[in-house]
Parts: C-alpha cells; structure tokens; sequence
C-alpha cells in the first residue's frame, strides 16, 4: 500500500484506527504489533497517527476499548436483576474473547479504566445495590467475577484461533485423585463447562450477600 506524505489525514480518525489495530493483532498477535506496522497498514505515515493517539500504550488502550465494546451488559427491554446482568456480561464477555484471542491478553494485563469498562461495571453494581447487597459484596463482586472470567478465558484461549490445548493425560500412580477426575475435565472451555464455573462464582457471591445480611445474633438460630 502506498504511504501518504507526513501530515495528510488519509481521513484518518480513531474508530478507523481502532478497527485496524484490533484487525492487525487478531492477524499477528501482540508480539508483531506496533505504531509502524499499524500506519503500514493504514497507508499513512507514522507520524499522522499521533494526531490521534498518543503513543503505543494509549493505541493499546485504544484496542482494549474497542472489543470492549462488543460486549452486551444487560438483557433487552425492562430492568433486569443483577445475575441477568452478572450472567449476560459473562456470556458476552466470554465471546468476544474467543473472537479475539490474540487481543484478549491486553483485557488481563492492563487496567481497564475507559467509559465503556466503567459503565458496564456500574450497572452491575448498581443492579447489586438496587437488590439490597450490601456494599462490602457489590464491590467485592466485580473484581471475584472478572478475576475468574479473565483467568479462565486466558487458560481457553491461550492456543490462539486454535483454541484451548486438550487436557494432558494423567499418571493414575502418581496423580491418583486426579486421574480419577479427568473425565470431568474433557469438555475444558465448553460452554457447558463456563456455565458450572460461572454458577460456583455467583452462588458464592449470593450467599455471602446472604451471611452479612443475616444479624449475627440470629446466625445460632438459623443455623
């Protein structure tokens, strides 16, 4: 592609450059990524980009935001309890990382501070205090449930397009309990499988919202 003289906009903006990023890594993988092969890619030269971007970092907070903004927060229509919202984000969170596995490691190690990062954690946590939680679990609760999506979308789609390597087998004499258990473990990164995880994630987050709700002076009573 021929590269415009410095200073011509090639009618550049950032949407243009997001797709483009999010298009080149999900082709190449982070390790090949940069601010030159990018304005190869757009036909421009470098220097046109930082109108727009400033620096690398700011061009990966960029991509983050971008898949980001695939992913659906809140079912359609009417208010919604905040395990709809919980399990609708999940859900979607998880698609658009097996979209984008190449980009999907940016979402694990780098904060995610943009509006559209914050406002789908506000209206989960705002669906948490509407159902009476109490705080100490609605901001516990954000950071229990993306501390298991990300560590577990980051093991499925580690392989890359290829998807999640297949479970080693296990030495029964040496690994007894858990070559007892393999079978369970066949269906790794299977829907079925996220959805058992993500229901021990969110019973968890249920019944401690439940325990502090319980006055402790009746917790003897109860139990």
């Amino acid at each position: 592609m021929a590269r415009r003289a410095r200073g011509t906009s090639a009618g550049l903006d950032r949407e243009r450059i997001a797709v483009t990023a999010v298009a080149l890594v999900d082709r190449d993988g982070l390790e090949r990524f940069g601010v030159r092969r990018l304005a190869e890619e757009l036909g421009v030269d470098p220097m046109s980009l930082y109108h727009h971007v400033k620096g690398k970092a700011a061009l990966l907070d960029l991509i983050s935001e971008a898949v980001l903004a695939e992913v659906v927060t809140a079912p359609d229509g009417g208010p919604h309890d905040w395990e709809e919202i919980a399990r609708r984000t999940a859900h979607s969170y998880r698609d658009m990382a097996y979209r984008h596995p190449r980009v999907f490691p940016l979402l694990v190690t780098r904060a995610q501070t943009s509006p559209v990062a914050l406002s789908a954690l506000e209206r989960l946590v705002t669906a948490m205090r509407a159902a009476g939680l109490p705080d100490r679990v609605a901001a516990d609760a954000p950071m229990v449930l993306f501390g298991f999506l990300n560590g577990h979308l980051l093991a499925c789609t580690g392989g890359g397009p290829d998807g999640p390597a297949p479970v080693p087998e296990l030495d029964a004499g040496t690994y007894p309990g858990m070559a007892a258990l393999a079978p369970r473990w066949a269906d790794f990164g299977s829907v079925a499988e996220f959805d058992r995880m993500l229901d021990t994630v969110l019973d968890g987050i249920r019944g401690q919202a439940e325990r502090q709700l319980v006055p402790p002076g009746f917790r003897g009573v109860c139990e």
